[in-house]
């Protein structure tokens, strides 16, 4: 099986097929994506959040902000279990959401836990991390806010933050009140979509 032209192993791919009938089934009570989007799982939301683990394939400890149907979050914390280390901790403060990604997170034999709490007070329970992950939460200037007690001032963490076509004003307003170095990674899956690669996070007001 490939996703995006990774190669993925025949453990993996059995991994997130169980994670798509898992989401498929208890998608049918709880609104997991937006409606609209669910014939089109394997595309448009599992080998979409799959891109962050293609850029960052490495063994460290990430914070999924929002994790709301488990994406990026379950889809890293997949791959993870491949090289048996490193771990996703998923904040979803919505105890529904937060049920069906500790199942998903079980059964597929993942490398994460899930925190039912308030992004604001992630930093204080889960301590630091690596790299911080979000899929369709905020603007960027939210994100980075949301992110700032992890990345403010630590060189090795990291943000990556998918984001759509409007990206660029995004950009602009969030320079309004940040610094930081960017890395602009287009997206394999939609077109006009990229990744963004946030570091030495700073803060100008």
């Amino acid at each position: 099986m490939e996703l995006n032209g990774l190669r993925v192993s025949r453990e993996t791919q059995a991994r997130l097929e169980h994670f798509a009938a898992l989401f498929q089934k208890w998608a049918r009570t709880i609104n997991l994506v937006a409606p609209s989007t669910l014939d089109d799982l394997w595309h448009r939301h599992i080998a979409d959040s799959s891109q962050i683990f293609q850029i960052c394939p490495e063994p460290i400890r990430w914070a999924d902000l929002g994790s709301g149907g488990g994406f990026p979050g379950v889809i890293t914390a997949i791959f993870l279990a491949e090289l048996q280390d490193g771990w996703v901790h998923l904040i979803e403060s919505n105890h529904k959401k937060a049920a069906f990604l500790r199942t998903a997170l079980r059964e597929t034999e993942a490398r994460g836990s899930v925190h039912a709490i308030r992004i604001e007070e992630g930093h204080a329970e889960i301590g630091e991390c690596g790299a911080i992950s979000a899929r369709a939460l905020a603007d960027l200037d939210g994100l980075i806010g949301y992110a700032a007690p992890w990345m403010l001032g630590k060189e090795n963490c990291r943000g990556f933050f998918h984001k759509g076509r409007d990206f660029l004003r995004e950009i602009d307003e969030a320079r309004g009140r940040w610094e930081f170095d960017l890395v602009e990674h287009k997206s394999a899956v939609e077109q006009e979509s990229v990744i963004l690669e946030i570091s030495n996070l700073r803060r100008l007001v």
